[in-house]
């Protein structure tokens, strides 16, 4: 990530125990960034400062540019299109790590339904709002705002909403009322083309297509509802720094603010809103047990002062926990290691590799550095 960071970010670094009390101060309120823009803010905290940002875009004519588009449109019933299909998901995981896909499956109403759902939760009373503040990793359903405010980042103008699809799921009576219905069939109906979207990389890695089900990289899977407020000084502050995610893979819902980029060929390159496609991006884990065919790569979200921008990303991750007490190790694939490509990470627990991740935080460095070989 590109940060020209001034001297008053500078200074402000070395004061951490302010810092730490200004982070601490602002979480105990437990109504996050939405809270201080109900509060009038007209001048974000310093602990959101992460200098001028690099927000140079690209131009939406630029072809090379382009976030490929993946129409997954008769692949269970064409067995020509579903080799066309997993020829491009292949491209895309090898030189993008980012798609987008539709005629998924899931319809626009759910889509939208689930945009709105999200957006009723997070504009509900502060008092109301309050009451779900936590974070207890426990818990299957949470509101927060940042997922690591302690690790010495600058704080994002974001707050979330999530819930636990797999393998310990949410009670239905644990939503609140007003998105019950539709985080229920959101989250139904997103697990299933999970599933789908793992056969289809199984086989663009030249694997049996229940492969990485069988792997149980399908097993855990959650859910956040993202909710970026307007933000009165965009250029000061991220909506999320830059990162790669822990995950084996991410399916990204998108309302039509925009905002999300990712670095492409060092180029911060949008991945733009495309009303009923869904953004598909290949996480670390999936990038390790593939030895590094499939590109996790580096992604943010802007701070606009439209909006506020809502996003619902879907994790399909390995719980971290021992399942009938034994940690699964994950390595790369003995069917993708050869002579000509040797194995280029370490074996790692999931509960390993998470704990990494959330200590560092999102400072703009590979979760994977560790695990190199």
């Amino acid at each position: 990530m590109v940060v020209e960071k001034s001297k008053q970010l500078e200074e402000f670094n070395n004061l951490s125990s302010e810092k730490i009390a200004e982070v601490k101060a602002f979480d105990d309120s437990k109504e996050g960034v939405k809270g201080l823009m109900e509060s009038g803010v007209s001048k974000i905290p310093r602990i959101f400062h992460t200098g001028k940002q690099n927000i140079d875009e690209n131009s939406a004519t630029d072809i090379k540019f382009n976030v490929p588009i993946i129409d997954l449109k008769d692949i269970h019933n064409n067995p020509a299109r579903r080799v066309e299909v997993i020829s491009e998901i292949r491209s895309a995981c090898c030189e993008w790590g980012f798609f987008q896909v539709i005629n998924h499956g899931i319809s626009a109403i759910v889509l939208d339904g689930m945009i709105e759902g999200v957006r009723r939760f997070h504009e509900q009373d502060p008092d109301v709002r309050r009451e779900f503040y936590t974070r207890d990793t426990s818990k299957k359903v949470t509101y927060f705002s940042n997922g690591s405010p302690f690790s010495g980042q600058p704080t994002n103008w974001r707050d979330s909403f999530g819930f636990t699809i797999s393998p310990n799921p949410f009670k239905p009576e644990e939503i609140p009322l007003l998105c019950r219905d539709i985080v229920i069939e959101y989250s139904q109906k997103i697990n299933d083309l999970g599933f789908t979207m793992f056969e289809l990389l199984s086989e663009a890695l030249g694997l049996n297509p229940s492969f990485l089900k069988d792997f149980n990289c399908a097993e855990g899977h959650s859910i956040q509802g993202h909710y970026y407020p307007p933000c009165p000084e965009p250029e000061l502050t991220l909506g999320a720094s830059s990162h790669t995610d822990a995950d084996f893979i991410t399916i990204l819902l998108q309302d039509h603010i925009g905002g999300l980029q990712i670095l492409h060929e060092g180029k911060w390159v949008n991945v733009p809103p495309i009303h009923g496609a869904l953004v598909v991006n290949i996480g670390d884990l999936l990038r390790l047990i593939s030895n590094g065919r499939f590109a996790s790569v580096y992604h943010r979200v802007l701070s606009k002062k439209e909006g506020p921008r809502i996003s619902v990303a879907s994790f399909f991750i390995n719980s971290p926990d021992p399942i009938e007490g034994e940690l699964k190790i994950y390595g790369p694939l003995k069917e993708l290691i050869s002579e000509e490509t040797p194995r280029i990470f370490k074996d790692v627990t999931i509960k390993e590799f998470l704990a990494h991740y959330y200590t560092k935080g999102l400072d703009g460095k590979s979760s994977l550095e560790p695990f190199k070989i």
